[in-house]
């Protein structure tokens, strides 16, 4: 793990964890970005952002700072899917001008709350068993689902050609082209396959006027994000409760990589290790708004990278953090992704997010679902985190505080998961809930 590799292998090996990640890196400033109505330099600034905090956090990670932070493994750090329903629910409940602002002083706030339990919580951990965050998971992945329909469609709602079948058509080749370089690329070949098939689907739009490059020639060459660009934080107690209990969740996936690359790699992961290493997310999620990063977390997609090229040297994801950091300082290449037609982000999203529910079913799968009580609890949460989207207007009536809590599947099916992990495993049934406990 602390192999200094030559340039040959670290190049090609670092350029795969960035070919991981870099679809996931974008999506939350795409989304949030669309939803608040930012322009297209805004949009730039934003992507360029949240590059530019995922190299630093994941720089961090890798390399550490003393005993402080940082848990020296091949651990990728950048904003997480997870956090997108619940801050789309605070853009909605918020006044236009104050959607980011508020958005910002909820993560902020967020970002303190894993600083001050991250010491603590290897204790809570069994409050989280993968059969709480199977479901989160899997919510995060149907919640999200809509966004690329959307995309599918033109992306503006209020646009006249709004679902023409120039943009289903486009959005279906850029799913096809996807699935056919998965089943019949190989190697790094298939490992790029979305990034692959956003390229050709956006070669393909050019012919038929689809494709926008406008936003190149206003982009600046080399630039580093001003500090609260997008407006000073603003801090709504229902909005930093919904985020907090997304950083719970959040933490818990931190963790489970750390123990997961620990296992990989022939090093114990202990307390102290977590620590460090949920400290690094907490600052990173603290300081990440000053310049317009959201929450973060580990990526577990490049987890998977370390398992299946047994590249376990730290130093290889440090670099590619170092890219990230490169890739941020110059928004020109932030641009070239908010370049991506609507449509072809919609066809390559539609495999992105479905992913995300297929790991939190993955999940599910391990978590001892042959027990009535936890099939029982896994159907109310994940009902109580569909019932925003099957019903938008469910909770118009509740207070705005309730609104922005349970108006995102993520927070309501996590709250739901957690209460009823509590009811059925460790309130008054100690046996039974060591029998549940062992088999999740």
């Amino acid at each position: 793990m602390d192999e200094k590799l030559s340039p040959s292998r670290l190049v090609p090996a670092a350029l795969q964890h960035i070919a991981a990640m870099y679809a996931g890196v974008v999506t939350p400033p795409l989304i949030i970005g669309q939803a608040v109505g930012l322009d297209a330099a805004g949009m730039t600034r934003l992507i360029a952002a949240s590059l530019l905090i995922a190299g630093l956090a994941t720089l961090l990670q890798t390399l550490g700072a003393g005993g402080f932070a940082g848990n020296r493994l091949p651990f990728v750090n950048a904003a997480s899917s997870a956090g997108i329903a619940p801050m789309l629910a605070i853009a909605e409940t918020s006044a236009p001008g104050h959607q980011l602002p508020a958005i910002y002083g909820a993560v902020m706030v967020a970002g303190v709350f894993c600083l001050t339990v991250g010491p603590f919580f290897g204790r809570l951990l069994r409050f989280f068993p993968p059969l709480v965050t199977g479901v989160v998971i899997t919510l995060i992945g149907v919640t999200l689902m809509p966004v690329p329909v959307t995309w599918a469609q033109g992306g503006d709602k209020t646009a006249a050609d709004f679902g023409a079948m120039r943009y289903l058509a486009l959005a279906a080749f850029t799913l096809v082209v996807v699935l056919l370089i998965q089943r019949f690329g190989k190697g790094f070949v298939k490992q790029v396959a979305l990034l692959l098939g956003m390229v050709i689907g956006t070669l393909a739009a050019i012919p038929f006027g689809m494709a926008d490059f406008s936003a190149l020639k206003s982009a600046p060459v080399a630039a580093l994000p001003a500090p609260f660009a997008f407006g000073a934080p603003e801090f709504q107690p229902a909005a930093i409760l919904s985020l907090c209990i997304v950083m719970l969740v959040l933490m818990t996936e931190s963790s489970a990589g750390m123990l997961a690359l620990g296992e990989i790699c022939d090093r114990r992961t202990d307390g102290r290790t977590i620590t460090r290493g949920l400290r690094t997310d907490g600052i990173a999620t603290l300081f990440g708004p000053v310049f317009g990063g959201f929450p973060t977390s580990a990526f577990a997609q490049n987890v998977g990278v370390v398992t299946l090229t047994r590249v376990r040297s730290r130093y290889v994801v440090a670099v590619a953090g170092g890219a990230l950091l490169v890739l941020g300082a110059f928004p020109v290449l932030g641009a070239v992704v908010s370049t991506v037609p609507m449509p072809v982000l919609g066809g390559a999203g539609i495999v992105l997010f479905g992913s995300i529910a297929v790991s939190g079913i993955r999940t599910l799968s391990e978590a001892g679902l042959d027990d009535s009580s936890n099939i029982i609890l896994v159907a109310v949460a994940l009902g109580a985190g569909i019932i925003p989207l099957a019903a938008p207007a469910f909770y118009t009536d509740f207070p705005a505080w309730a609104q922005t809590v349970l108006g995102s599947g993520i927070s309501a099916g996590a709250l739901v998961a957690v209460l009823l992990n509590l009811f059925f495993h460790h309130l008054g049934t100690r046996s039974h809930a060591a029998a549940a406990l062992k088999s999740s």
